[in-house]
């Protein structure tokens, strides 16, 4: 395999045409939010605010312990201390009028696009929306399967590096569209959080109505908990930084949530038919996200060159050029494989949060692959179009547990629990076997509740 040659970029190469790729496995434990890593400036802010070095972990236990005790105060204390934001209770609720400026004083075309969006996004969540389901076994037996939408959900839409429009869309609508009354969004008191017009005004065009300014750890905490200023939900959906992560891992149980992610991932598997540039802007797209993990398999081999010289390329002309280039260093791999069977099978292996298939008959691929968030199939769907309009959400499992978990949609938001009844013949006939089977457990009194109605 070709050296790589000296410049810029140092992405690793990798030839595993003669076993399989390691470096899928580093990239998997480094990718992996074990909440044990911390940047320089995180660290010294955490000593400013606890007064000790702590753990992410340790970090986020505090700040949920303090906000479940305290409540609102705790809250307060936080927003002031982590995102240097002096507020007071009544200050965290963005008013109505808030929402409704945003909203009037908007980008017209924005709107549009908000609103083309939304039907696109609903259209596929009320198709997969889950319906009751009743049968009727045998006569005097009826069993239902029932779908009863949750009451309250809460949206943790980020607002650190850049303004979310696009995940107020893909949360927020597949909820509505399971029938949720009650949705909370909640974002950092940033310009890119809950002061971000543009955010703000999507929240209003879809009938959101409660906003809050407060991020991280404690808004997950306020969610969970509830306090003074925000009645507790029974979901947190939405996605954000490492402590928000840990927070979402650390309430389940009190609460659902929709999954434990960490960094954004995409492997995009080529043959000879795909172009260079589309791949390396694709790869790019991901490494963007920063961290981002982006990934090529492909068997050609000229094409691993070609892309690389793309990288070089197109990274020049990005905005967020230096994220984007360390993220691509740190996270991405151009991998060469002996075959196409090889593809899918370290495909699988790696479990990606986003996969996209670039080859001549990419749904022969997707076939042979299990083990994906999301796939993206053709040289004509880049997975942005998965990130902001297609239909299905962009919240999406990672970390290699899209081997069980799923993505996002109107579904999730469902409960679903069983009815069932029996009239009294029907009764009499499977009596036999309960009152049998509660006696060999040694719970007779199952067994009487069943021979009481004989």
């Amino acid at each position: 395999m070709p050296k790589t040659p000296q410049s810029p970029l140092n992405i690793q190469r990798v030839d595993a045409r003669s076993g399989s790729a390691e470096i899928l496995r580093q990239l998997r434990e480094k990718l992996s939010p074990s909440g044990d890593v911390v940047s320089p400036r995180g660290r010294a802010l955490t000593e400013q605010v606890f007064g000790k070095p702590l753990t992410p972990v340790e970090v986020v236990q505090t700040i949920c312990h303090d906000v479940q005790t305290e409540g609102t105060p705790a809250l307060l204390r936080y927003l002031r201390s982590l995102d240097n934001a002096d507020l007071c209770a009544d200050q965290l609720r963005v008013p109505a009028d808030d929402l409704a400026q945003a909203h009037a004083g908007a980008d017209p075309e924005l709107i549009g696009s908000i609103r083309r969006i939304r039907d696109n996004v609903a259209e596929f969540q009320t198709a997969i929306l889950h319906q009751d389901v009743t049968i009727e076994p045998k006569p005097g037996v009826r069993l239902t399967q029932r779908y009863v939408p949750l009451r309250r959900i809460g949206v943790c839409v980020p607002g650190g590096a850049a303004a979310y429009p696009s995940t107020v869309l893909m949360t927020v609508v597949p909820a509505q569209i399971a029938g949720v009354k009650e949705i909370a969004v909640v974002a950092p008191p940033t310009t890119f959080g809950a002061y971000n017009t543009d955010m703000l005004a999507t929240c209003h065009e879809l009938g959101v109505t409660e906003v809050y300014r407060m991020g991280g750890a404690q808004a997950v905490a306020a969610l969970a908990y509830g306090c003074d200023c925000v009645p507790a939900v029974d979901k947190i959906v939405g996605p954000g930084n490492l402590f928000v992560a840990l927070a979402k891992k650390l309430v389940f149980g009190t609460v659902d949530i929709d999954s434990f992610a960490g960094p954004s991932e995409v492997i995009i598997v080529a043959d000879a038919t795909a172009r260079a540039d589309f791949i390396a802007a694709d790869l790019l797209a991901q490494a963007e996200h920063s961290p981002g993990s982006a990934i090529l398999i492909t068997w050609e081999e000229s094409l691993i060159d070609s892309v690389y010289q793309e990288l070089v390329k197109q990274v020049a002309r990005l905005e967020r050029n230096d994220l984007t280039l360390e993220s691509l260093e740190a996270f991405g791999a151009l991998i060469l494989v002996r075959d196409e069977q090889q593809a899918c099978a370290l495909t699988d292996e790696f479990a990606p949060e986003h996969l996209h298939i670039e080859t001549a008959n990419p749904r022969d691929q997707i076939a042979k692959i299990r083990n994906s968030g999301a796939a993206f199939l053709g040289h004509h769907t880049p997975v942005a179009l998965g990130d902001y309009a297609a239909g299905p959400s962009h919240v999406l499992p990672t970390g290699g547990t899209c081997t069980w978990a799923a993505g996002l949609s109107s579904n999730s938001f469902l409960r679903s629990g069983s009815v069932t009844e029996f009239d009294e013949p029907a009764l009499q006939e499977i009596a036999p076997d309960v009152e049998r089977l509660a006696e060999k457990e040694g719970l007779t009194a199952h067994a009487r509740s069943v021979s009481i109605r004989r």
